[in-house]
């Protein structure tokens, strides 16, 4: 189960070689993003989320034909969008819209409807809204409680308040960028040893493994007292976006297959390195990212041995 409190209907404008443009309309939003990499990833993607109006119906159908199954629940609002220029070689913003904030009746139907699903799925990805006026951070807190009390494992890729509650709920895994713990005021800085004593207070708030992603430096994971370092092959970067949601739709994949952390975070980490050389956010190939997965590096901080570079199938 994917909760995505906020899809977009995203609208990109890129340059083609004849001198004309090319138009493309996605369904977008972090929530969407992940699921559409999960279900590239052969797992059965539910996807929790409010569609309204004209955007929504639009959404709608855009996110059906992706093979992402949808839990929709109708809202009297219209669903968040934007339009992004990239013909000059970057994202130039040409317009964007926010969902309004959900009623009290719709955040009910939501919250049912993910937390049945989530209990269902066995593994629940809970994605962040795409402003903190959508829906009260707290949601995150109940959410995350009742779906760890109901036995589902519950991956979390959160910031500001609402990984703060969602911590408080409890997680199996949460990964967060250092770009945002730098935000958020958690972290001075992109160096190590502080991010480690942040990792480590997380962990103490509530989540039995950390993961930091760090731009192009490898992530850092922090399990109980086990420290390990992702290390990737380098790639020209096309496109840092989406990477961090590729990252925990691989993760979450694996462990819905049934895999071990260290398969899962070698999964996560190729399927992250990847997107950042398509222009697509969170796409890719099933077969060539579980390859990559074989070159990354689980290595540990403190010494010790490395886990087994091995594929599952491999073994």
């Amino acid at each position: 189960m994917v909760f995505a409190p906020s899809p977009l209907l995203t609208v990109t404008i890129e340059a083609r070689p004849d001198d004309a443009s090319d138009i493309h309309v996605h369904a977008g939003g972090q929530g969407v993003w992940i699921a559409h990499l999960l279900a590239i990833m052969d797992v059965e993607a539910r996807l929790c989320a409010p569609f309204g109006g004209e955007t929504g119906a639009v959404l709608t159908t855009l996110v059906r034909r992706s093979g992402i199954v949808v839990r929709p629940v109708t809202v009297s609002g219209e669903n968040g969008g934007y339009v992004h220029d990239r013909r000059a070689g970057r994202r130039e913003v040409v317009a964007t819209t926010s969902a309004p904030s959900l009623t009290r009746h719709e955040l009910d139907e939501l919250y049912n409807t993910a937390l049945v699903e989530g209990l269902d799925a066995g593994v629940a990805v809970l994605g962040g809204p795409d402003n903190e006026e959508i829906l009260p951070a707290d949601t995150y807190r109940r959410l995350a409680a009742d779906l760890r009390g109901g036995g589902a494992r519950v991956v979390a890729d959160l910031s500001g308040d609402c990984l703060l509650a969602a911590l408080a709920g409890g997680v199996t895994v949460l990964k967060v960028s250092h770009d945002d713990l730098i935000r958020d005021g958690h972290a001075g800085s992109d160096e190590p040893e502080e991010l480690r004593a942040v990792m480590t207070e997380l962990a103490r708030s509530g989540a039995e493994v950390v993961i930091v992603s760090r731009a192009e430096q490898p992530a850092l994971v922090l399990v109980g007292d086990r420290e390990v370092e992702i290390r990737t092959p380098r790639f020209t970067m096309l496109d840092h976006r989406g990477a961090g949601d590729s990252m925990t739709a691989g993760m979450a994949a694996a462990l819905a297959h049934g895999a071990d952390l260290d398969r899962a975070l070698r999964l996560g980490a190729a399927a992250g390195a990847l997107n950042t050389t398509r222009h697509g956010l969170a796409t890719g190939e099933r077969d060539l990212i579980e390859r990559l997965a074989t070159r990354v590096d689980v290595r540990p901080v403190n010494g010790g041995p490395r886990a087994d570079a091995r594929t599952d199938h491999e073994r």
